[in-house]
């Protein structure tokens, strides 16, 4: 039997909550309404998706792998919807998606000079939503930075570069031509992906300046942040020894389009020339 969006969309509501009362409030319907689709969504499969005694709901580990592959069929179907919806308004589009300090510019121009009929455009994409924003189809294909969470996706490796200490006016190695990552030992760093329990994850390089240049911390970034962003209460520093950052092409796997096709070729020549040129 073929899977209901629906169900799988509601499904992936509880999965998310663990609660069947804000999943109802979350989806905009009644919780027993919600229950029976839900029951209905474990006849369908075959298996039982969540354990519910009076502790509350947790999933089990046919759950756990339908969340898995319910989130990315609802991307994929999102996306499917979004790319429908152009085509239907007669719109050809293709939007690319960057991350801080990479220059979409002489891409997107050789593009549009090929594709006179194609409307090109780019939006930032940060470190925790490049890869939903290309399986949720909100942006075609993107220039990410490692780490990249693989799965769905198509990578093209374009080139590496290397990465400076984000440093407050004042530091003791502020205005250093070059020190290596031993010079940072006792650092307090910024923390990504594990804030503390009051904090809010630190998404974008305007918030990165904020926490350094109150001497809040310190952290590394790409060279072409660097090149891009100034402040002069911030200084950068080239850190010798660090490993390189690396900028790949990505985009939604099993995707079969001309145009994607077509800008990864004059994403991957204008990458080439550009590391020739510097």
């Amino acid at each position: 039997m073929d899977l209901d969006l629906r169900k799988v969309r509601y499904f992936v509501a509880v999965a998310e909550l663990l609660h069947f009362g804000r999943a109802a409030e979350r989806l905009h319907i009644a919780q027993p309404v919600l229950s029976r689709q839900i029951r209905a969504l474990e006849k369908d499969v075959g298996a039982e998706l969540f354990v519910r005694d009076s502790h509350g709901v947790a999933l089990t580990g046919a759950g756990r792998q339908l969340l898995e592959d319910g989130s990315a069929l609802l991307a994929s179907a999102d996306a499917a919807r979004r790319r429908v919806l152009r085509v239907a308004r007669g719109t050809r589009r293709l939007l690319v998606g960057f991350r801080a300090g990479i220059v979409v510019a002489p891409a997107l121009r050789a593009f549009s000079a090929a594709h006179p009929d194609v409307r090109g455009n780019a939006r930032r994409v940060e470190w925790d939503d490049q890869e939903r924003l290309i399986l949720d189809g909100t942006v075609d294909i993107a220039y990410v930075r490692r780490p990249v969470r693989e799965d769905g996706l198509e990578l093209l490796p374009l080139c590496t570069e290397p990465r400076v200490a984000m440093l407050p006016e004042g530091h003791r190695l502020a205005g250093k031509p070059g020190i290596t990552l031993a010079d940072l030992d006792g650092e307090t760093w910024l923390r990504y992906n594990d804030p503390g329990p009051d904090d809010l994850p630190i998404r974008t390089v305007e918030e990165k300046f904020e926490y350094v240049a109150s001497g809040t911390a310190i952290t590394m970034v790409p060279r072409s942040v660097a090149e891009q962003y100034s402040r002069p209460d911030i200084s950068y520093v080239p850190v010798t020894d660090a490993a390189p950052d690396q900028v790949l092409l990505a985009w939604a796997a099993g995707r079969h389009s001309s145009l994607i096709t077509a800008f990864a070729e004059i994403a991957r020549t204008v990458a080439g020339q550009t590391a020739g040129e510097s």
